[in-house]
């Protein structure tokens, strides 16, 4: 079992934070792993990490310690992602891309390029006796829709879960690349797509959680009935904002609202896998947002994860550094257990047994449907159906799994639910029961203290 590899950058000031601060910082370094950051009421607070780059480091230096490594793995068949994550304005993006991703000095490439130019220079060194494939999607996660960025037609793909592939989107455009410059020329017209808006922090602030998925098929010479393939996914995600900060309003606005809550349920799903105690299962709600459900096999243990964290060293973004931090803190507990992907040659599985599966609601559904609409059209509303993950593929062992876990997962959060509600029902029936015994004890005393009166009163 290994860790997620957690790094922290620290961006050079911007002109802003210089006109208002000068060259003052809340950062005080110790070493490449540790450091000590000053809040706004200039308490102290030590991190340590996996590696620290702090103003003036270089891209290529960020790229050989987090990046690197998760391309040789995928060459191997082990899945890998890599996270940006920080608040709006925090170099998220330009660490990801670089200043552009097609034209720019070889100092200042960013990871999404080196990446690039790693898997190539890879697979042309590589000696082993095998034909590699690369093929490339881009899509992003937009108002909690996911969006293909190569075809803009596709504006809500469906997440599925595949026991060969794990989580796939189903339909994302794949291209295939077979060198450096086709594989540039791609990402340079799908970044041209994506949802990007002006705010008081960042001229041109992502919008949107950003996916390259970089997936590397490796048919074995020896063995031509398996291959073996690795997922690569790089993982630009919007920061999270301060509207007292961004300024935003409107569309804007709308658009900071998703961001943060999709950060909030990544946080919840790394504070799930953290807090778990052993031998007592802990739910973990990978479905409460797109971004998590997505990030399901790079959180859940199956994939050699790296998490850059980008900071503001400015004073006047101390708190927002601070919560980058602190996440990244607790990212860095999460355990997993990377393994190599491989799957039988389906031309040696045509003589295996197919399983079929009939969801009788379904059927009573479609039989509703035929009551009052031709064969023909039942037939293309059902195929509608199925691709929109409506219904699913009924010989699809894969969709049936999917179903299933799909079932039990929203069984687990209504039985939490459910049982949080009942505690909930349990405490304010205590408290009411409390509430009634002061009354009565209250009417007791009063009923006495007037039997005492009247008795009193007899007397006299």
């Amino acid at each position: 079992m290994s860790t997620m590899k957690v790094c922290v950058l620290f961006r050079p000031l911007n002109s802003k934070e210089l006109s208002e601060f000068g060259d003052a910082v809340s950062v005080q370094g110790i070493n490449s792993e540790s450091f000590i950051v000053k809040d706004e009421k200039e308490q102290e607070f030590d991190f340590t990490f996996d590696r620290v780059f702090y103003q003036g480091s270089e891209q290529a230096d960020i790229y050989e310690f987090l990046a690197l490594p998760i391309v040789q793995g995928a060459l191997d068949a082990i899945n890998g992602t890599i996270i940006t994550y920080g608040q709006t304005g925090a170099g998220k993006t330009y660490s990801m891309e670089g200043p552009s991703i097609v034209d720019c000095e070889s100092k200042k490439k960013g990871l999404l390029r080196r990446v690039v130019d790693g898997l190539f220079e890879a697979i042309t060194n590589s000696e082993k006796p095998s034909k590699y494939t690369i093929k490339l999607s881009m899509v992003e996660i937009y108002m909690e829709k996911v969006r293909d960025l190569f075809d803009l037609s596709k504006d809500n793909i469906q997440i599925k879960e595949s026991k060969v592939h794990g989580i796939v989107l189903n339909g994302a455009t794949e291209v295939a690349i077979s060198n450096s410059a086709e594989a540039l020329q791609s990402l340079s017209s799908g970044i041209a797509n994506r949802a990007v808006g002006e705010t008081q922090m960042n001229m041109s602030s992502s919008r949107s959680h950003c996916l390259y998925i970089f997936t590397v098929h490796q048919d074995l010479t020896k063995d031509k009935s398996r291959t073996k393939f690795g997922k690569l996914i790089l993982v630009d995600l919007a920061g999270s904002e301060k509207v007292e900060k961004t300024g935003a309003e409107g569309k804007i606005l709308e658009e900071a609202k998703t961001i943060n809550q999709s950060l909030t349920a990544l946080g919840k799903v790394i504070n799930a896998m953290t807090s778990s105690t052993p031998g007592k299962p802990t739910h973990i709600p990978y479905r409460d947002s797109k971004l998590t459900r997505i990030l399901q096999d790079a959180l859940g243990g199956c994939s050699q994860t790296a998490l850059l964290c980008c900071c503001s060293p400015s004073p006047s973004n101390s708190s927002e550094s601070l919560s980058t931090l602190r996440f990244g803190a607790r990212a860095k507990h999460v355990k997993a257990s990377v393994h190599v992907s491989c799957k039988e040659d389906l031309d040696n599985t045509k003589d295996a047994t197919v399983y079929t599966y009939v969801d009788e609601s379904r059927e009573r559904i479609l039989a509703k449907l035929r009551e009052r609409m031709t064969d023909d059209d039942v037939l293309l509303l059902e195929k509608l159906f199925v691709l929109e993950g409506i219904f699913f593929d009924p010989n699809s062992i894969d969709e049936i799994d999917a179903a299933y876990e799909d079932v039990t997962s929203r069984t687990i959060s209504s039985l939490h639910k459910a049982v949080e509600e009942l505690s909930t029902g349990v405490e304010k029936m205590k408290m009411e029961n409390v509430a009634l015994k002061a009354s009565l004890k209250v009417s007791e005393e009063f009923y006495q203290h007037q039997l005492e009166r009247r008795s009193l009163c007899f007397i006299l």
